[in-house]
C-alpha cells in the first residue's frame, strides 16, 4: 500500500511528521560540515594537533560523506532506506559522544571519519523515504523543497550555531548537539516512515564501491589542495589519479548486469542537465559563501556569532523560497524557474562586485540576501528532476548522485574561486604595505588576510592599522573578482537550465520527450 493511500487528518499528520524526522538529519549533517570552522583555535589549544591533523579533522568528514553517498543510496535501494537511516542515526549519536570526549587528535580524525560514513548512510535515505512517503507529485515537490532548504540552512547555520556554542560552552558541544537530534530520528523513523526497499535491486559490488571512493576522494582532495601555495603538483596528481579510477569505474558499471551506479542515467537529458546545473550553482555559491564569512569577520571585525547572525536573514528567506519553488513548479516549467533563480543570483553576485573594504557591510548583506535564496529553485527542483527521471529501483543512487553534486560543487567553489581570490589578494596587497616591516610580518601579510590580522596585533597601533588597511582593501578586491566569476558561472547555468531543462512540463503535466 502506498503511503498516500488513506484519507483523513491522521494520515496527513503522519506524513508531515515523517517529513520532520527526515529534515532533521538533512539539516544537522550539513551543519556539521561547517560547525567546526570557528572552533579550530579552541580545539587546537585543547588537543594540540599538528597542522596536518587539523586539516584532516576538518576535511575527513566531508571527504567520506561525498565519497560514499552514491554507494549508500544504492545500498538503501537494496536493504531498505528506513533501516539504513536508523542504523546511521544510532552510529552517528554514539560516535558523536566518543568524539566529544576524546583527548587525542588522531582519534578525533577517526571519529570524524566514522561520522562521515554515518552521514553518507542517512542523506540518500532521507530523500528516498520522501519519495516513498509522498507519492502525490504536488506534496512530493513541497517535501523535496523543504528538504533542500534544510540542507542549505544547515550549511548556513553552522557558523551561527558554532559561534553560539563556543561562547557558551566549548568545541565539544558541537558534537553533543547531534545526540538528541539522532535520538529523535531513531525513535521516530519506525513510527512515522514506511519500510520500503526494492527487492529487484540486486547485490552490492564491493569493487565498484572501492572504485567510487578511489574516484571521488582524490578528486575532492585535489580541488581542495588547488588553493594552497606549493601544492599544485600534488593537487593535479590527485585529480588525475581520481579521474583514472573514475574511468575504470565507468567501464565496470557498463559491463556489470547489476551496476552500483547505472551510468546510462547520464544519457537522460534531464538527469545530466539537472546535475550539471546543480554542480555549477553549488560551485558559485560555495566559493562566494566562504569569502563572505571571512569578510564579515576579518574585514568588518565581527565575532563569529555576529557574523553568523548577519547571514541568518538570507538563510530564513532560503527556507521560504525552497518551500515555494515546488508550488510554483505546478504552474511554471521547472527549468524556467531554475533559470529565473540563477538570473536573480547574477544580480546578487554583481552587487558584491561593488563591496569595498570600508562601508561595505550593508551592500554585502543585501547582495547575499538577493543571491542566497535565489539558489533554492536549483536545489529544490533539480534534485526532484534527477530522482524523478531515474528508474524506481535506482532512486537511492540517483539521490546520492544529486547530493554528491552539491557537496562536490561546494568543494570546487572553495578551492577554485577561493584560490583566485587569494591570488588577487596577493597581487594587490604588496604595493600597499608600509616599508620597513619585520620580514615575518610582511610575509604573513602578503600571504593572507588572516596572516595580516594576526601580524597587525603584534605591531604598535598606527603601524598595525597601516598593515590592515591595504590588506582589507586587497581582500575586498579578491571578493569583487570572485563575484564577477560567480556571476558568469550563474549566468552560464541559467542558459544551460533553459536549454536542457526548458522542455520539462510543470508538475503533473504530460511528460516531454
Amino acid at each position: 500500500m502506498n503511503a498516500d493511500i488513506g484519507s483523513g487528518r491522521h494520515a496527513d499528520l503522519k506524513q508531515w511528521l515523517g517529513l520532520g524526522v527526515l529534515v532533521l538529519p538533512a539539516l544537522l549533517l550539513f551543519m556539521m560540515l561547517t560547525v567546526l570552522f570557528l572552533a579550530i583555535p579552541q580545539l587546537a589549544a585543547d588537543l594540540r594537533p599538528s597542522s596536518t591533523q587539523t586539516l584532516w579533522i576538518i576535511d575527513i568528514y566531508g571527504f567520506l560523506m561525498a565519497g560514499l553517498l552514491v554507494t549508500m543510496g544504492t545500498l538503501g535501494d537494496r536493504i531498505g532506506h528506513r533501516r539504513l537511516l536508523i542504523a546511521g542515526a544510532v552510529i552517528f549519536a554514539v560516535v558523536s559522544v566518543l568524539a566529544a570526549t576524546t583527548s587525542d587528535p588522531a582519534w578525533l580524525i577517526v571519529w570524524r571519519a566514522v561520522l562521515g560514513v554515518a552521514a553518507a548512510t542517512q542523506m540518500p535515505a532521507t530523500l528516498g523515504l520522501i519519495f516513498a512517503t509522498f507519492t502525490d507529485p504536488r506534496r512530493q515537490g513541497i517535501a523535496v523543497g523543504v528538504w533542500s532548504g534544510a540542507i542549505s540552512v544547515g550549511t548556513g547555520l553552522g557558523p551561527v550555531v558554532g559561534g553560539a556554542l563556543l561562547e557558551a560552552f566549548s568545541w565539544r558541544a558541537a558534537f553533543l548537539i547531534a545526540v538528541p537530534v539522532m535520538a529523535i530520528v531513531a525513535i521516530g523513523a519506525p513510527l512515522l516512515l514506511p519500510a520500503r526497499r526494492t527487492p529487484a535491486a540486486g547485490r552490492v559490488d564491493l569493487l565498484s564501491v572501492l572504485l567510487s571512493l578511489a574516484t571521488l576522494l582524490p578528486v575532492v582532495y585535489g580541488v581542495k589542495e588547488l588553493g594552497k601555495d606549493g601544492r599544485l603538483a600534488v593537487a593535479v596528481a590527485a585529480i588525475v589519479i581520481g579521474l583514472a579510477f573514475g574511468s575504470w569505474f565507468v567501464v565496470r558499471q557498463l559491463r556489470l548486469p547489476e551496476p552500483l551506479l547505472d551510468v546510462r542515467l547520464f544519457a537522460n537529458r534531464v538527469v545530466s542537465g539537472a546535475l550539471s546545473v546543480f554542480l555549477l550553482a553549488a560551485t558559485a555559491l560555495g566559493g562566494i559563501y566562504l569569502l563572505i564569512t571571512q569578510y564579515l569577520q576579518l574585514v568588518q571585525g565581527l565575532s563569529p556569532l555576529q557574523a553568523g547572525l548577519w547571514v541568518l536573514p538570507a538563510a530564513m528567506l532560503l527556507v521560504l523560497v525552497s518551500t515555494a519553488s515546488p508550488i510554483l513548479a505546478r504552474r511554471f516549467r521547472p527549468g524556467r524557474l531554475i533559470a529565473a533563480g540563477l538570473a536573480v543570483q547574477v544580480i546578487g553576485y554583481l552587487m558584491l562586485t561593488q563591496v569595498g573594504a570600508t562601508g561595505g557591510l550593508p551592500l554585502l548583506v543585501a547582495g547575499f540576501i538577493v543571491l542566497y535564496p535565489a539558489v533554492a529553485p536549483s536545489m529544490a527542483l533539480t534534485t526532484n528532476l534527477v530522482v524523478g527521471s531515474a528508474p524506481p529501483n535506482k532512486a537511492g543512487a540517483a539521490s546520492g548522485l544529486a547530493t554528491t553534486c552539491s557537496d562536490l560543487g561546494i568543494s570546487l567553489g572553495i578551492a577554485i574561486i577561493g584560490s583566485i581570490a587569494a591570488a588577487v589578494y596577493r597581487g594587490q596587497v604588496a604595493a600597499g604595505l608600509p616599508a620597513g616591516l619585520p620580514p615575518e610580518v610582511a610575509a604573513a601579510s602578503r600571504d593572507s588576510l588572516d596572516g595580516a590580522v594576526a601580524a597587525a596585533q603584534t605591531l604598535p597601533g598606527d603601524l598595525g592599522a597601516a598593515v590592515l588597511a591595504p590588506a582589507r582593501a586587497a581582500f575586498a578586491g579578491g571578493l569583487n573578482t570572485a563575484a564577477v566569476i560567480t556571476a558568469v558561472i550563474a549566468a552560464g547555468a541559467a542558459i544551460l537550465a533553459l536549454r536542457r531543462l526548458g522542455h520539462v512540463p510543470p508538475t503533473g503535466g504530460a511528460p516531454s520527450h
